[in-house]
């Protein structure tokens, strides 16, 4: 029996696609990378992946785990290669209100798990743009960030336990519950962020928090972004530490909204230097018990502080949420930033951290290399300000691969130059590969290469990916 034979013997003939029937797994969202691969497998259980795991094993045949196609690194390339889809695993096995935990399987929806915590008035609290389709198992893979990583860190910070499959098949059991453990290494955070290299995630046990009773949410008009930390600090400082989203969106932002989605342009006019969304939220009930005049604690604490900013001349206006549907109407501008952005090209969309009070000179610094690279080129930018993670872009003058790689080699070097990191949380895959042998440290190259030895001898868990 060959081996298409053979997992359609472990997992059912509808459940191992081929051909025709395969390319909806042919390539990622942003349409960068296609490639055609010799099969699709979706197993629905764990010992289901192991048994496809040891078939592929036997066969010598490369595994490319998949869960909700939301990449932008090209890390889910399979070109002849098995492809394992951890969609059919998608169930929500526990939600453990009192201990706070949720134990989920890798292909449940970012989102089915916002609302299941949400009705037991809990949070998971990482989401960004593609919650609807992202899967449990992706965001553990590439170790995701979002909007909320300033309060309640990315995903690595959120997930208790794993359960992974390794390349010869065995079934690694790691959903511990515990939030202190030091027994030995801790081998679930080489999982997290490792991109499917060293086996593949099938379930977790995540952390839930307290559903905050109120939020208070603000756009913010700044003349700049070198007052934007202080008020940060100021809020965080007022409200305990309940600062959720403080999300920079500068002119250029403001404007390319403005010309593709004018149904979401700012309410600001002319579009101000720098636009801040600012999000609090809080579960005291002295900050979110109405007042008898129907006025909301949290939100007046908020109003002060940017009533002082403007008085101050660190802000030059600010409107704030009054109703739930206007809150959504203010995140809808920040999470249309992918759509906004991936609408021409040729295109260079890199995704670098620096500390929080590098953010502007990173800014400076990288207009300046751009306008010595490309002086046609046009930039981009959104950035996650609470945690200095910038999504820098820029549009080359001209479709020049060379000119691309060294426009990226800059932004890459600048990042780093700063302290900063050339990969935020979108991961490294096929794209960032070049940046990893030239700006990572050596010995921790090294390091990874001895651990990804040791959980895969053969290399061929995602091949290819990672590491230079």
């Amino acid at each position: 029996m060959d081996i298409i034979g053979k997992l359609r013997a472990i997992l059912g003939p509808a459940q191992v696609l081929t051909g025709a029937d395969a390319a909806r797994y042919g390539r990622e969202w942003t349409g960068k990378y296609r490639w055609q691969p010799r099969a699709v497998a979706r197993p629905g259980t764990t010992a289901e992946v192991s048994e496809t795991v040891r078939a592929a094993a036997e066969a010598g045949l490369a595994i490319v785990p998949v869960g909700g196609h939301t990449g932008l690194t090209g890390a889910t390339e399979a070109e002849g290669a098995l492809m394992i889809s951890l969609e059919r695993m998608n169930r929500i096995r526990q939600i453990r209100p009192e201990a706070r935990v949720a134990v989920v399987e890798a292909g449940v929806v970012l989102s089915r798990l916002h609302d299941a915590a949400a009705a037991h008035d809990l949070v998971f609290p990482l989401t960004f743009g593609a919650r609807g389709s992202a899967m449990i198992g992706g965001c553990l893979a590439t170790n995701a960030g979002g909007s909320n990583v300033l309060r309640y860190g990315s995903t690595r910070g959120l997930c208790l336990g794993l359960e992974a499959v390794l390349a010869d098949g065995r079934v690694l059991n790691l959903m511990t519950e515990l939030h202190k453990d030091n027994s030995g290494y801790d081998l679930k955070d080489l999982f997290i962020g490792s991109e499917g290299t060293l086996g593949i995630i099938t379930a977790a046990v995540l952390k839930l928090v307290p559903k905050p009773r109120a939020y208070a949410t603000a756009l913010v008009a700044m003349p700049g972004l070198a007052p934007a930390l202080g008020l940060l600090n100021r809020l965080r400082e007022r409200t305990g530490g309940g600062v959720e989203a403080f999300e920079y969106m500068p002119a250029v932002y403001a404007a390319r909204l403005a010309r593709h989605r004018p149904d979401l342009a700012f309410p600001f006019t002319p579009d101000p230097p720098a636009t801040i969304l600012v999000e609090v939220g809080a579960t005291a009930p002295a900050l979110c018990n109405p007042e008898p005049d129907g006025t909301l604690p949290l939100t007046v604490m908020l109003e002060d502080a940017l009533a002082e900013a403007i008085e101050a001349g660190a802000a030059s206006d600010a409107v704030v949420a009054r109703t739930e549907a206007q809150r959504a109407e203010f995140w809808a501008r920040r999470e249309a930033a992918a759509e906004i952005t991936l609408t021409e090209t040729p295109i260079v969309d890199t995704d670098i951290a620096v500390p929080l009070d590098r953010v502007e000179t990173f800014l400076a610094r990288m207009h300046q290399r751009l306008a010595g690279i490309d002086p046609k080129a046009r930039e981009m930018v959104v950035a996650h300000l609470g945690d200095g993670n910038v999504h820098y872009t820029a549009y080359p003058s001209r479709d020049d691969p060379a000119l691309g790689d060294a426009i990226r080699a800059a932004v890459d070097e600048v990042a780093t130059a700063l302290g900063g990191s050339f990969s935020a949380e979108h991961g490294v895959g096929l794209s960032k590969k070049g940046s990893m042998a030239r700006l990572k440290d050596p010995v921790a190259l090294e390091v990874m290469r001895a651990i990804k030895a040791a959980f895969d001898p053969e290399g061929r868990m995602n091949p290819g990916k990672l590491l230079p």
